[in-house]
């Protein structure tokens, strides 16, 4: 299992935050935290692929810039 903390743009209010951890739920990943500018998850690299974590932000309507860690 990994653990990235993802640094979030565009976030700026709650609504924002239950957006991206609606679609976070979506995923075969562990929610472990979501804030206005991030999120923290913890997945398996065998089961999903960063970049599809990045595109389900996306979906919520923000961008995934980065990570803060892992």
């Amino acid at each position: 299992m990994k653990t990235k903390k993802i640094v979030i743009e565009g976030m700026s209010c709650r609504h924002c935050v239950m957006a991206v951890r609606k679609e976070l739920f979506c995923l075969p990943v562990n929610i472990k935290d979501v804030q206005i500018g991030s999120a923290e998850v913890e997945y398996d690299e065998s089961k999903i692929d960063i970049n599809k974590i990045y595109a389900a932000i996306r979906e919520a309507g923000y961008e995934a810039v980065g990570n803060l860690q892992g």
